[in-house]
């Protein structure tokens, strides 16, 4: 299938030209059709599949460039991904003539209220900043037609649902919602569903399934020697682009500067960086200026960028859910990735629940020539490093079975 077969506008086919996009992707496929339709849709995506396109391009054909306040509202957790969001609906836009902003936390006010009072036809915001945007008189909303949460699970993580509250508030009954997410939990629908009206359900990617062309590798370690691991590593595999996740904003900036101290350039992005930061340690990543990015889950879901061959886990995640977006970040648009998890033995129990929620074992594997102390513990004797266990996959959904070798 082709754009051409979605319904779409011939200026928002140009659009999709311009940013070389040729075929669509699954959750465009599925997604735009109904939104053009105007049904509430629910959609269930990871991020790097397609999604911000997937409401961007039917939203610019649903409403009208007009006076006066926003037309369709876009609210996201991260500072990055509103960025992101925005640059799609800003180069389809150049397109079609609607006016579009951004509104984000860390950064002045002044530019953005001057983009409110020139008009908006479409608005891109955090919900900190929106609710701040509101009480300054500066957002009018209430000629919203179309409201598109996004990311919802991760807002809910970050505590966001009583400005989301707030926002929906004031926004006019009649409007048409969607609803993306990269994990579609009871609670998340629980929460949203008094606001969603009879919508659709598009499922293109399992909530906690990885994705198959990530190779998947354990290195257990003593935490001690995490360091000294991963630097072995990032000599060894030699990876162009690499994310690198830790647990804490503390450790990002540690392991950063360690990695610089090895001869590997390397930045950390977390919730303490300014926005100005933030933005040039991912361009940097982008430009090949920065070979490893060093991130916290805060802003994993803001880091789209193309070409990550590696994922470290420094440190695994608190749940399933954050690893599979983690390691997410790799094999995109076909592409094959790796995803390496240095195993200290205080994280066996959350990585026994990995393993249980993507219905695989993962292999543990020892480090050609790297030194190794005491202090480390393999899982258990089936699966020692002599012996690592390989995943095969055996549907889309990632349940598999082992298979020894």
């Amino acid at each position: 299938m082709s754009f051409d077969n979605l319904g779409l506008s011939p200026r928002l086919l140009e659009a999709v030209a311009a940013m070389g996009h040729t075929r669509p992707t699954p959750i465009q496929r599925e997604a735009i059709p109904h939104v053009l339709a105007g049904r509430d849709v629910v959609g269930c995506a990871q991020t790097g599949t397609g999604k911000t396109a997937a409401f961007v391009l039917p939203i610019m054909q649903r409403v009208q460039a007009a006076p006066g306040g926003p037309r369709a509202l876009i609210v996201t957790p991260t500072r990055e991904l509103a960025v992101q969001i925005a640059e799609v609906a800003q180069r389809t836009a150049a397109h079609t003539g609607h006016r579009v902003a951004v509104a984000y936390g860390g950064v002045g006010y002044e530019p953005q209220l001057k983009a409110l009072r020139r008009g908006v036809d479409v608005l891109v915001a955090t919900p900190g900043r929106l609710i701040d945007l509101m009480e300054r008189g500066a957002a009018d909303l209430t000629h919203v037609e179309v409201l598109v949460l996004d990311e919802a699970d991760r807002m809910l993580d970050m505590g966001f649902w009583p400005q989301v509250r707030t926002i929906i508030a004031v926004l006019p009954a009649a409007r048409q919602n969607l609803l993306f997410s990269a994990t579609m939990t009871p609670e998340v629908l629980r929460i949203v569903g008094s606001t969603l009206h009879e919508p659709v359900r598009v499922d293109v990617a399992p909530a906690t399934t990885p994705i198959e062309a990530i190779e998947q590798q354990v290195y257990p370690v003593s935490a001690q020697q995490k360091t000294q691991l991963l630097v072995h590593l990032i000599e060894r595999h030699r990876p162009e682009r690499i994310i690198v996740f830790t647990r804490t904003k503390h450790r990002a900036d540690r392991v950063a500067t360690a990695l610089r101290r090895s001869g590997i350039e390397s930045a950390a992005i977390h919730g303490d960086r300014s926005q100005g930061q933030r933005q040039s340690a991912l361009d940097g990543l982008k430009r090949g200026r920065v070979r490893v990015l060093v991130a916290t889950d805060v802003v994993a879901r803001g880091i789209d960028v193309a070409d990550v061959s590696h994922v470290v886990n420094y440190d695994l995640p608190n749940t399933p859910e954050d690893y599979v977006h983690r390691i997410g970040r790799t094999a995109r648009a076909g592409k094959s990735g790796m995803a390496l998890s240095l195993l200290a033995p205080e994280e066996h129990g959350v990585f026994r629940e990995i393993e249980l929620a993507i219905g695989s074992v993962l292999e543990c594997r020892d480090a050609d020539g790297f030194d190794y102390a005491d202090g480390r513990i393999v899982p258990n004797p089936a699966r020692s490093a002599s012996k690592p266990v390989r995943t095969v996959f055996s549907s889309s959904r990632g349940r598999g079975r082992a298979r020894r070798r």
